[in-house]
């Protein structure tokens, strides 16, 4: 593979499988407030289930958050009194008993103080608002609060007083852009894609112009939450008043292959950029390389990687990291462990995702011991193990290693969190162990995690596919006195369950264990109905003669 010409090889100790808890033990070095870059999470529905990992963030670059970064010049929540002061204003019920404790607390309000107090009160959205009015009444409050505020209030679907808050500002002459950018994002999380759209139209109202960036915002938004189709018919229907461009291309681009993980989607985008004459950028290869990377296409990931230089355009770590964990799935580890190579001689950075990309496929392939090895290596270089890392070791793991991963995760400073559980509780219905999934389910408590509507879903969805019905149900109705929506497909479960026939669980199981889960049936019957059952292909394209 001449391509892959390289000198460097990297040294690898050899590690022994007794070695392992001691290497995921080791200390990592991270913020106690690490979590706090997820202050604007996406919303985590599906993703555990997707059976390849993600080398490219959803995140695009119009997205109007600011995610929490700890800095050293920020406040400290330890050292202001933050907890102790949380702890008295739990269960206050009204805003006069919440603002008496705050000016008697003798705390000095600071912007940083409200800032924190308010995302430390984020899953009670009353409390949250009331300390808000506090740090304004003082005059502690930045746009940075402004948003995060309302970020909570849509997060909890608490729209109205969302609202009411944007016209108090706006008539005070605050901007209130970035509110309504938030807003979007939210509506889009609620699955609302509607409000969403007329949300960025109504912009005007406040003095605000919808233009291209808030568009671009409004785009990533649809897509980054599942909405995908919407936002390609929007920017196509809106090209008259923004042209469509190479951005806007890869906006829909990186939702196809990395939201909905749409491989045939996404090569129908590429072909659609050629049809509209626009030109391909960086973005649009690495982009596209990850998407083939991630269905264990070699020959394309390398054919694109080889155009992309050719129109000189520098491939970037994440193309690097791409090729990597293609390499590795294809059971090319050699050549992988060359890149790793080839990357230190180019001067970039090496980080902990590159050898992610190789411990994950590996982990996957029940090949531990490499993946150990790789993991000693990564470690070595300075590189301390991630969430990712974690969840990769845990798709290997017995039901009894699962719990010592977990141990070393919550020791490490890494969770776990929701989407662990959620990966735990996939891997276990796949092999067949329903009984130990309802035990994981009474062990989330002992880590902190809370069960949310997806965990409820799929344990309940697992449960009835294996007969145990007045188990589902009993959990189904403790999902809605939860406060949780009703599902359809849940109900369809509990009402016609799977008959004690064990060639129909035998053939689900089968299903489970080799689907690629392939996410391209909704959107592709729709888009197909609109298109009157005609062919997808196109003419012959114009800017760039590379066929997919």
């Amino acid at each position: 593979m001449a391509l892959f010409t390289l000198s460097k090889k990297l040294p690898f100790p050899r590690i022994y499988p007794q070695f392992f808890l001691t290497l995921l033990l080791r200390p990592v070095s991270s913020h106690s407030l690490q979590t706090l870059s997820l202050t604007f999470p996406r919303t985590p529905l599906h993703k555990p289930r997707f059976s390849v990992p993600r080398h490219l963030s959803t995140q695009t670059l119009y997205d109007p958050f600011d995610l929490i970064r700890c800095k050293e010049d920020v406040c400290d929540p330890l050292k202001s009194g933050l907890p102790e002061l949380l702890k008295r204003l739990e269960g206050l019920s009204s805003e006069a008993e919440v603002m008496a404790v705050l000016d008697g607390s003798g705390v000095e309000p600071n912007q940083e103080l409200v800032y924190w107090a308010i995302w430390g009160l984020r899953e009670d959205w009353r409390l949250a608002y009331w300390v808000f009015n506090w740090g304004e009444k003082w005059g502690c409050n930045s746009e940075r609060t402004r948003g995060l505020v309302i970020w909570i209030l849509g997060n909890c679907k608490k729209f109205g007083v969302a609202w009411c808050l944007i016209r108090e500002l706006h008539r005070s002459s605050v901007d209130t852009r970035r509110a309504m950018l938030i807003m979007i994002d939210r509506y889009t999380a609620a699955n609302d894609p509607c409000k969403a759209i007329k949300t960025f139209h109504i912009m005007e109202k406040f003095r605000l112009s919808p233009d291209q960036e808030a568009f671009y915002t409004l785009l990533t938004a649809l897509c980054k939450h599942g909405n995908v189709e919407d936002a390609e018919e929007l920017m196509f229907q809106n090209k008259k008043l923004f042209p469509l461009e190479t951005e806007g291309f890869n906006i829909i681009l990186n939702g196809w292959s990395n939201v909905a993980l749409d491989i045939f989607e996404a090569k129908r985008i590429w072909r659609e950029m050629s049809k509209c004459c626009i030109v391909p950028n960086a973005t649009t290869y690495t982009l596209m390389i990850s998407c083939f990377s991630k269905f264990g296409n070699l020959f394309d990931s390398l054919r694109l990687f080889d155009d992309m230089k050719k129109r000189g355009w520098i491939p970037g770590l994440e193309v690097y990291n791409s090729l990597i964990y293609v390499l590795t799935h294809e059971n090319c580890l050699t050549e992988a462990l060359k890149i790793l190579g080839k990357i230190k001689e180019m001067g970039l950075q090496l980080d902990s995702a590159s050898y992610n990309c190789m411990i994950r496929p590996l982990c996957k392939a029940k090949k531990l011991e490499e993946a150990r090895t790789i993991l000693a290596a990564m470690i070595g270089e300075n590189l301390g193990p991630t969430t990712e890392t974690y969840h990769a070791f845990l798709e290997g793991a017995s039901y009894e290693e699962t719990f010592e991963v977990l141990k070393q995760m919550r020791t490490a400073g890494f969770g776990p969190n929701g989407d662990t559980f959620l990966l735990i509780l996939d891997n276990l219905f796949k092999l067949d162990q329903p009984e130990n999934a309802l035990k994981i389910w009474v062990e989330m408590k002992q880590f902190d995690v809370v069960p949310g509507s997806e965990h409820y879903k799929v344990l309940i969805e697992g449960l009835t596919k294996f007969g145990w019905l007045v188990k589902a149900r009993e959990l189904y109705a403790e999902m809605r006195s939860k406060g949780f929506l009703d599902d359809p497909k849940l109900k369809k479960f509990l009402k016609d369950p799977v008959e004690g026939d064990s060639g129909e669980r035998e053939g689900w199981m089968r299903q489970g264990k080799t689907d690629v889960r392939l996410h391209h049936g909704k959107s592709s019957m729709m888009r197909w109905k609109r298109l009157g059952n005609q062919s997808r292909k196109r003419p012959p394209l114009v800017k760039s003669n590379l066929k997919l």
